[in-house]
């Protein structure tokens, strides 16, 4: 069969195949089929994707495994990414032993050198913009953190080799509902993920390139995985080998810590949120800072700048993992970015679009309340923790607006905190951090006051 038509049954194998770097078995791809069909039908299916070249099988009767075809890139890969990628797949005796530059990183100079183009930059900026008005850190991500955490997490550990499906990812961070099929190794690896994403969006009005940040992301991400539980969030102390690569990295613990601080303060001082997220997948996976993790702390890293700027998120969604590797031996062994940043700007692309379509299932937000979230917290929380009804919060509320809104905003930030507090009730007190025991009884005193 040299050509062969792919339906909605076909699509959905191939999804499921899709997910499965080191192969999966026919009873879990029937397993996760939407409308169950019989073995030997799933076999024809499976036997017809493999003539059309789709997918690739291993091992023999009910030992073998479908894999899905790692050449088979989605990626449009430019002339010269495509050369790259031919380079570092060559078997690797041919490909000559290299060291860490240290010159790779020297070279560059923040807001002079740039290894995304200014028609690249401002594309990806009209992609991932998602207000017109200037909120505060992380609005955005708070907004859609449920799915982030779940798309992230699962993504980030696919691309490590990790067997869990979306839906099992789904399940472990939700409920916490391990996947028998699994290893204890798995279920850590995505729950250090959902960790680390969450201490992210925790401290967004101060997250930034600095060495407290990068090391406790690496300590949340590598948590209970490292045979030295002193590695975590540690600068590596001993020689470390990649696989499949002529690559050596630095071995002198010194050298990798100069290095290292070169990295932050060079990412801290870049301006455009783009290059800084780009920069942070090119520079600490080349380094390998760390004993183990290097690459998704890098994948993480690269959210901190669109997290502050309330860009879409980076969750690498659908990236083919032999693009994304090549990608990054490209880097390790010719420093050379051009594969890479084609990776990063299709995954950008089909991040960005996947939350739109998400933020609109949400519904628009009040972007004034969104603004003053902050303060309109403490002043709800003001008025019920002082039992004020009356004239009593009608002044309270006008004179701390006085102090804390400018008069452009005033009238309407008053009119909000009115509206917030004439729709309270027992199920959304905890927005503002009040107690049961202090909600009834200002409840209670504003019926006293009623009659």
């Amino acid at each position: 069969m040299s050509k062969l038509e792919i339906n909605e049954e076909l699509q959905h194998i191939l999804d499921i195949i899709a997910k499965y770097a080191t192969g999966v078995q026919i009873a879990e791809i029937s397993r996760q089929l939407p409308i169950p069909i019989s073995q030997r039908t799933l076999l024809r299916r499976l036997s017809a994707l493999k003539e059309a070249k789709k997918i690739e099988s291993k091992g023999k009767k009910n030992a073998t495994r479908y894999y899905p075809i790692q050449n088979d890139s989605l990626l449009k890969l430019s002339a010269e990414a495509q050369s790259l990628k031919k380079h570092v797949n060559q078997a690797i005796q041919k490909r000559d032993p290299v060291a860490y530059n240290r010159n790779f990183l020297y070279d560059y100079e923040p807001n002079i050198t740039y290894y995304l183009t200014q028609i690249e930059r401002a594309h990806l900026k009209q992609q991932g913009q998602q207000f017109e008005h200037e909120l505060e850190a992380g609005t955005y991500i708070k907004q859609i953190l449920h799915r982030l955490l779940i798309d992230l997490s699962w993504n980030s550990s696919r691309l490590e080799g990790n067997t869990y499906s979306l839906l099992e990812t789904e399940r472990l961070i939700e409920f916490g509902a391990q996947a028998d099929t699994k290893t204890a190794f798995e279920t850590q690896m995505i729950m250090n993920h959902k960790a680390a994403i969450e201490f992210m969006v925790e401290c967004a009005n101060d997250l930034k390139f600095s060495k407290y940040v990068v090391l406790n992301i690496h300590g949340l991400l590598s948590n209970n995985l490292l045979a030295n539980p002193k590695a975590r969030g540690q600068l590596r102390q001993i020689p470390v080998g990649i696989g499949r690569t002529v690559y050596h990295p630095l071995e002198i613990p010194q050298l990798i810590e100069e290095c290292f601080v070169r990295i932050i303060d060079t990412a801290a001082k870049i301006i455009d949120p783009f290059e800084q997220a780009f920069f942070s997948m090119v520079h600490l996976p080349y380094l390998q800072p760390f004993e183990d993790v290097n690459k998704r702390v890098s994948r993480l890293t690269a959210n901190i700048p669109l997290i502050r700027n309330n860009l879409s998120p980076l969750s690498f969604i659908d990236v083919p993992k032999n693009d994304y590797i090549s990608g990054l031996l490209a880097i390790y062994e010719l420093n050379k970015i051009e594969l890479m940043r084609d990776v990063f700007i299709w995954a950008y692309e089909r991040s960005s679009a996947h939350y739109k379509l998400t933020r609109n299932l949400l519904g628009e937000p009040n972007l004034f309340q969104m603004k003053f979230d902050k303060k309109l917290k403490i002043i709800v929380h003001l008025v019920v923790e002082s039992k004020l009804h009356g004239d009593d919060l009608i002044r309270t509320i006008e004179d701390w607006s006085r102090d804390n809104i400018k008069s452009s905003d005033r009238e309407k930030f008053i009119k909000l905190v009115e509206q917030e507090l004439a729709s309270l009730h027992i199920g959304n007190i905890a927005i503002y951090n009040i107690k049961p025991v202090c909600f009834d009884e200002w409840k209670q005193g504003r019926a006293a006051d009623n009659v």
